[in-house]
Order: structure tokens, then C-alpha cells, then sequence
């Protein structure tokens, strides 16, 4: 008997051992932050959910916006946020077709081509054949698309809109995609970032699109298509540069194309944030985030044709709340991860057929439903 409780303490140590082990493994990191509200718009809601035919879809890509970072970010402007105003919600499922916790290159290739794939592909199936993206499928038929990011355009993300690569790290490669693309608009990252390229790769792209370093430059009017790089959208000191660029965006493929637009924006820096288990720049980047909402959500109000969809690629940092307080522009929680998590993302839809979107559904579906909207097929 003194043998076997011996024997039974020792397996009991051994297993709280192994637990407190694990228990130290679990990352928990606490934040908090305090905003100035910036306010939110609410629609009219005239044409939500109508079976209006849509000319236009624009994709809004929250990098690592899960429940939590739009929970935050609500609490701590006040309650409100121009996104979680909007009537119809879903839920996406991000899981690669090879890994529970997607990656942004795999995340982004589905909603790029309604094609699940591997984490670390761009635009390819599994077994690395490229496979048709939006722009490529929806340009021929007479609409112009466009994307644009916080991150760089070889940014897993927007790349997944133009680029074919089984290494989303293969950054020459990829911008040696956009010279073949079918994108009529594109902004992302840095002049320095396309500086960096070979000479024959940014002529191939000079040849393609009119290069501007400037939203204001004279060159834009009569181009047909337009490369705008700022010096620099990766930091908190890029002001404006998202809300004020999705607007560009959206007057530049107004005026080109014939049948209507596809713009994809993408908000990367929450994803930035959480990796670094920044609670306030969480929050901060999340409201930059919501600006450009705003913008998209404002133009569909008034053309009445346009359907915006708000989501994310994938959840980071498994972001969980503690207190907040919407009267005092306040709101905290806790990271249990620096990295990706596999909790599914919330979807906001507004204007017509916005209702096929609600429910639960694979980040893959929605870019089937987009093409079927936009084309019937």
C-alpha cells in the first residue's frame, strides 16, 4: 500500500508538473486604452438587403480582426462603431486546406479566389497551380478592380489579389506579378519598397501603370491605370492614408469601369499590433480601420448599387476583454497569444443581397457569393 501511494504521489507531482507547464506556456499579456471617440456613421438602410442589382463590391479586410479587437475598439469609442452599426452579421471559418490556424497568405488566396489552400501559398491550389483571382475573373467582363493596403503590396493580402507564388516570402516574384495583373487601381506600402525592385521589374510596371508618389499628382486624371505609393503607410504617422485612399480608390474605378468595380482595402496594421501584443495600438489601428468602413459604407449609401463587406483574414492574439466602459472611452483586456488563432471573424455586410452573407460561412464562400452577385454565374 505505501508503495502504491508513493507511486501515486509521484504520477500526481509529475502531472502538475507537466499542467503548471503548460499553464506557463499560455501567453497572457493585459492591456488597456483610452481613446478620443471619433464618432461612427449609421445609414439609412434604404437599400440594405434589397435585390437591387449591385454594380459594385467592396471587400474590407480587417489582418487579425477578430471579436475581441472589434469589441475593444467599440467599448473604447464610445459604444459605437460604424461597422457593428450595420444590421447584417456573420461569421467566417478561416482554417487552411492544410492548418487549423490559417495564414494570411492562405486566408487571403480564398477570399481572393474561392479556393482554400495551403498557409504560406498565394493565389496557387495545393498543389501549387495558380488558380483565377477576382480581378482576373471580373476584369474581362468589364469591371476595374483595385486593391490597396497598410501593408506593402507584396503584402500576403493584397497579393493574393494579383500575384501566383508558392512562397508568399518570394517578394520579387510577386511584384513581377503586377506588371501581368488585371488591377486597375493599386496602393500600398512604400516608394522605397518598389525602389527596391530590379530595373526590369519596375519597367515592366511603368509600362503598365501610371506610377504617382502623390494623390495630387496631375498624371492621375488621364491614366488608365494607377500605381500611387506614399512614402510610407506602415506607421501611426501615415494620417489619413486609408479612409482618404479608399475613397480615391473608389472615384478612380468609378470613372473606369464600364460595368462597375471590385476594391479590395485591407486595414494590415491590427494585425501588426497584436503580433506585438499591443492592446491600445490594437485599438487604435481598429478605428483607423473603421474611417475607411465609413467611406466605403458613405458611397453605397448614395449610389444605391454597391454592397460593402467588412471582415477579417484571421483572428491574432486570441484577444479576450476585462473592464471597459463606453461612457469614459475605455476598454482593456488580454492576450493569450502573439500569434494566429483559429477563433472565427466577424462578418458585416451592407447594401443589396447583403443578406446572403449572414450565418456562418468559409472565408472561401465569400468569394463565390461576391462573383455571383456581381456576374449571376
Amino acid at each position: 500500500m505505501k508503495k502504491f501511494t508513493l507511486i501515486f504521489i509521484a504520477l500526481l507531482a509529475a502531472t502538475l508538473a507537466v499542467q503548471a507547464q503548460d499553464r506557463r506556456e499560455i501567453k497572457a499579456v493585459s492591456g488597456s486604452a483610452y481613446v478620443a471617440g471619433q464618432g461612427s456613421y449609421t445609414p439609412s438602410f434604404k437599400n440594405d438587403g434589397s435585390n437591387a442589382k449591385v454594380r459594385n463590391v467592396i471587400l474590407l479586410i480587417g489582418d487579425g480582426m477578430g471579436p475581441g479587437a472589434v469589441n475593444a475598439a467599440m467599448y473604447a469609442n464610445g459604444g459605437e462603431l460604424t461597422m457593428t452599426n450595420l444590421k447584417t452579421m456573420g461569421y467566417v471559418r478561416t482554417q487552411s486546406a492544410d492548418n487549423f490556424t490559417t495564414d494570411s497568405a492562405a486566408s487571403g488566396t480564398a477570399y481572393a479566389t474561392g479556393q482554400k489552400t495551403k498557409n504560406g501559398y498565394l493565389g496557387v491550389d495545393t498543389s501549387a497551380v495558380a488558380i483565377m483571382n477576382l480581378p482576373e475573373k471580373l476584369s474581362p467582363l468589364g469591371y476595374a478592380c483595385g486593391v490597396l493596403s497598410t501593408d506593402d503590396l507584396n503584402g500576403a493580402t493584397p497579393a493574393a489579389f494579383f500575384a501566383h507564388q508558392r512562397a508568399r516570402g518570394s517578394t520579387a516574384e510577386i511584384w513581377a506579378d503586377l506588371a501581368e495583373s488585371c488591377l486597375t487601381f493599386a496602393s500600398a506600402g512604400s516608394q522605397k519598397t518598389f525602389q527596391d525592385q530590379s530595373l526590369k521589374t519596375r519597367d515592366a510596371i511603368s509600362a503598365e501603370f501610371e506610377v504617382v508618389y502623390s494623390p495630387d499628382d496631375e498624371d492621375v486624371a488621364d491614366s488608365d491605370r494607377l500605381l500611387y505609393l506614399p512614402e510610407s503607410v506602415q506607421y501611426e504617422d501615415r494620417g489619413d492614408y486609408l479612409p482618404a485612399t479608399t475613397e480615391m480608390a473608389i472615384r478612380y474605378l468609378s470613372e473606369r469601369g464600364r460595368k462597375g468595380f471590385f476594391l479590395m482595402v485591407e486595414g494590415a496594421r491590427i494585425d501588426k499590433e497584436e503580433h506585438g501584443n499591443d492592446f491600445k495600438g490594437m485599438v487604435e489601428e481598429t478605428l483607423d480601420f473603421d474611417k475607411a468602413v465609413e467611406a466605403a459604407i458613405r458611397f453605397a449609401e448614395q449610389d444605391g448599387h454597391t454592397l460593402v463587406i467588412i471582415s477579417a483574414d484571421h483572428e491574432t492574439g486570441a484577444v479576450t476583454l476585462g473592464h471597459c466602459n463606453p461612457g469614459d472611452g475605455y476598454a482593456s483586456g488580454t492576450f493569450a497569444s502573439s500569434g494566429h488563432s483559429p477563433i472565427m471573424v466577424p462578418l458585416f455586410a451592407y447594401g443589396p443581397r447583403s443578406r446572403e452573407f449572414t450565418g456562418t460561412q468559409e472565408n472561401s464562400d465569400v468569394s463565390n457569393k461576391i462573383f455571383s452577385i456581381l456576374t449571376g454565374k
